[in-house]
């Protein structure tokens, strides 16, 4: 539905995107996933032709269909504050030369899904944010597009509306539409059917969320101890790179047994007393930072 060839944009001196190739199929959920600064939205810009390209081509639909066919949902909030919420899906539908009775009946059923039907009324400025992206999703979706485009839908807002969120992107894709979606957040990328990994403007991997982690081929153990800083483990022989998440440590390894035992020592040496120290899975964000350092060398 999307099909990007050698895509490259420049501000200036500056190269936002370098040569990205990728393809957005029909049913997918495809993430694309970076820091901020990796040029997402400007990705996302080319691919909805509101920017061009410096070089390289956007195809969409097979160029077959109109820009109609899909739904835009920018990262910040562009809708009018002043208005309501069904004012300002009345406002976006007649972009569209929806006809009013047309939108009030898609309205309603979006309204339904997203759990905005008892703010019709309210001003958009009153909104949280949560329910301002939820408003940003509902016009979106009043053109009954194919496929949406959404530019980190879900940043800056609290985990919980996060959840719900994903939920209505996983039931609309059920339904048939095609999601095509960036986010910074790495737990995200497990969400989506396919991944895409963006650094510094380039494309770095690509593939189901398994299989970038099969790329991977050290071993991850996870570490809870009762000292923050950690970062010592990554002297150890036995210790390829050590690195912080949350509360946690993720220290990756070639062979865990003799890692742990090395590990446990060095702890105990210093009085850092441990509550967890197990392999786990390899997770996005270790399959993302086992990748980028890899470029960085």
């Amino acid at each position: 539905m999307i099909e990007m060839v050698d895509l490259t944009r420049v501000f200036g001196n500056i190269t936002a995107v370098s040569e990205v190739s990728l393809k957005v199929e029909k049913g997918d959920i495809f993430g694309l996933v970076g820091p901020d600064g990796a040029g997402k939205t400007t990705l996302l810009r080319m691919a909805c032709g509101l920017i061009n390209p410096t070089s390289g081509r956007v195809t969409l639909f097979g160029g077959k269909k109109d820009a109609g066919s899909f739904g835009y949902m920018p990262q910040r909030f562009s809708l009018c504050g002043d208005l309501t919420v069904m004012e300002n899906i009345d406002f976006f539908g007649s972009l569209y030369k929806i006809d009013k009775k047309t939108i009030r009946e898609r309205a309603g059923e979006i309204l339904e899904l997203t759990k905005l039907s008892p703010f019709k009324s309210r001003f958009a400025d009153a909104l949280s944010g949560g329910m301002k992206q939820k408003l940003a999703l509902t016009c979106a979706l009043v053109i009954r597009p194919e496929m949406l485009i959404l530019d980190e839908p879900t940043f800056g807002v609290d985990p919980e509306f996060r959840k719900e969120f994903w939920k209505i992107l996983y039931m609309l894709n059920r339904d048939g539409m095609t999601i095509f979606v960036s986010t910074p957040y790495m737990d995200e990328a497990d969400l989506c059917k396919k991944v895409a990994l963006l650094d510094r403007g380039k494309i770095v991997a690509a593939g189901t969320p398994d299989q970038l982690k099969k790329q991977i081929k050290n071993k991850i153990i996870e570490i809870k101890a009762d000292a923050k800083d950690l970062d010592f483990l990554g002297e150890l022989p036995e210790v390829d790179d050590a690195s912080f998440y949350g509360d946690r440590y993720h220290v990756a390894v070639t062979e865990v047994e003799p890692a742990k035992v090395s590990i446990s020592r060095l702890l105990t040496e210093k009085g850092i007393s441990i509550s967890i120290m197990e392999e786990i899975t390899p997770s996005m964000e270790d399959v993302f930072v086992s990748l980028t350092e890899k470029e960085v060398v």
